[in-house]
Parts: C-alpha cells; structure tokens; sequence
C-alpha cells in the first residue's frame, strides 16, 4: 500500500516532532521546517490519524471572502439542492490531516479529516472563498472514532497494518450504508463541499474476506450515491485499475504517488472528462514529477508522510 511500505521509514517517521507550519502566499510552500530532502511524519498523540490512508495492494504483511455561491449544504429531496462542485483539471489544493489546520495557504481547494475538523474551520476556509474537501475512512473500522461501536464485529476483518484499524466486508451494504450516510450526513452538516472515501480499494489486499472486483464497484457506487443525495462532490482515491467504469460517477480523484509507481497515465479519464486529480508524492523530489504531472493536467504536489501542513507545490 502507498505510503505504507517500509516499517522501519514509519517508525522513524512516527519519531518526529511537529513542527510550526505558515504560508499566506499564493502557492507557496506551507514550511513546518527545513526542507531536508525527505518527507516527514509528525505524532500527534492519536492513532495515526494523520498520516496517509493508502490502499494500494499489500506485496507483504500489510503497512500501513465570501463563501461560495456553487456550495449547497440542503438536506436531500428539498428540491433546492444545485448540482455537485467539480473542481477542473489543475485546481490548486492543500491536503492537511494532521494538526491544526493552516488556513492561509492561497489554494482554492482544502481537504481536512471531517471528523477532527469544527463547522467553524470549514467556514473560516468558506470566507477565505476556499472549497473544502471532507476525508473520512470508508473502507476500515477504526477504534479511535466516534462511532466506532456502530460497526458489528461480524463486518471486522483484519488488521489493515494500522494500530486500531481492520478492514470492513464491504459486501454488507446493508451494514455500512447507514453508517457511512451518517458520516457522510456529519460532513453535510459542518457545510463541507465533498467527500474524501479513503481505502476504497480493498479487494485488492488481505482482508480477511472474499472480496472481488464487482463487491469494490458496487460499494464505491454507493458512496458516491450517498456523497451526491447529500449535495455533496465526491472524489475516487486511487483505485487506479477501476477507473473506467468509476470515473462517471466520481466529480475528481485523488492520487498518492502515481509518477513514483508509474501509473499517473491511469488518471487521464478524470481529466480528459473535465474533473480535476489531486496528487501527491512522498518520496520523490518536485522535479521528478511535475513535469509530467503538469502535461498530464495533474494538481500536483510533495507533501509529507504526516500530511500536516507543509507543502511543496510543482
């Protein structure tokens, strides 16, 4: 899995203080520090939360202004509800999970974890005319949220490589559309514009289930279902191989490490359909991947493994 891959990185990663974060210029990098040439973690003294929730296949044991007028936050069937966002090809962003948000990078796009993020940092980012992305996990349990006990034991599989994490059977969709709605319904109601549905790509690990390539489709389907009756946008985060029969019923992607792995080509379907892929590397330096990124019509940028605010734009 993506970001997830050597045991002894994350550990050293888990090893390192935070540090201070400012940016107010536009696209500029957000700086928790000197930039050493690698990508860093940060503890925050909760588990994991911060750091990247990956899926990509297990090779091994496992690893982890003015608010804008295009934003509806009505309830579903109140016949009032516009059209979901679809940010295009090439929107800046900011992708930060870990600590205190930074609000003053000058992007147009923020994406927070929905559940450690108040409605009021979504409308301080509304004011500063930013759209906000809601991250939640939809593929695995994990002990350390809210409604942790609203999943029953029977829909728990393995342990996806993350202290408190197992993955979920996601062939019970009886089970999990209730709770996902209900963590969708959180977002809608802290007035985010869209959802970020983690690990939505569990067939293709070990997780302790039979699940197939048609059990994956049918639920990404339903979150975005969910994500759209809300009001909502809703982005596909990797699943590169399902692209094809996903990309119509996503409104943007987001990507770790395509250029890394070679595979940011199995992203052309979102823009060549007007839909913007927000992309990150860990590993490699800027001048390894913007290039590409930036013919591709990627939103491209280095962050660290912690994804705190830190940022470096291509």
């Amino acid at each position: 899995m993506k970001g997830r891959r050597l045991a002894a990185a994350l550990l050293a990663t888990a090893l390192l203080a935070l540090a201070g974060c400012s940016s107010t210029g536009p696209d500029t990098e957000t700086d928790a520090g000197p930039d050493t040439g690698s990508p860093t973690g940060s503890p925050t003294g909760r588990p994991d939360t911060g750091r990247p929730r990956t899926d990509r296949p297990e090779t091994g044991p496992p690893r982890g202004g003015t608010p804008s007028p295009e934003r509806t936050t009505a309830p579903p069937g109140d016949g009032k509800r516009a059209g979901p966002w679809r940010p295009r090809p090439g929107t800046r962003w900011q992708w930060q999970l870990d600590g205190r948000v930074d609000t003053g990078v000058d992007v147009p796009v923020y994406d927070i974890d929905g559940f450690e993020n108040e409605a009021r940092t979504v409308a301080e980012l509304h004011a500063r005319g930013r759209k906000v992305i809601c991250y939640i996990n939809a593929g695995a349990w994990e002990s350390f949220r809210p409604d942790s006990s609203a999943f029953p034991a029977s829909v728990l599989g393995r342990n996806n490589g993350w202290d408190g994490e197992k993955w979920l059977d996601i062939r019970r969709l009886d089970v999990l559309r209730p709770i996902m709605a209900d963590r969708i319904e959180m977002c809608r109601k802290k007035g985010f514009d869209a959802v970020e549905p983690d690990l939505t790509e569990g067939y293709r690990n070990n997780t302790g289930f039979p699940l197939t390539a048609a059990h994956q489709l049918a639920f990404n389907r339903m979150i975005a279902r969910l994500a759209h009756d809300r009001g909502l946008s809703v982005g596909l985060k990797n699943d590169l191989e399902q692209i094809p029969e996903l990309v119509a019923d996503f409104d943007f992607a987001v990507n770790e490490q395509c250029a890394e792995h070679d595979e940011c080509e199995s992203l052309r379907p979102f823009v060549e359909g007007g839909k913007a892929v927000f992309h990150v590397e860990y590993e490699l330096e800027t001048g390894d991947f913007c290039r590409e990124a930036g013919q591709l019509g990627l939103s491209s940028m280095r962050k660290r493994l912690g994804l705190d605010a830190w940022r470096k734009p291509c």
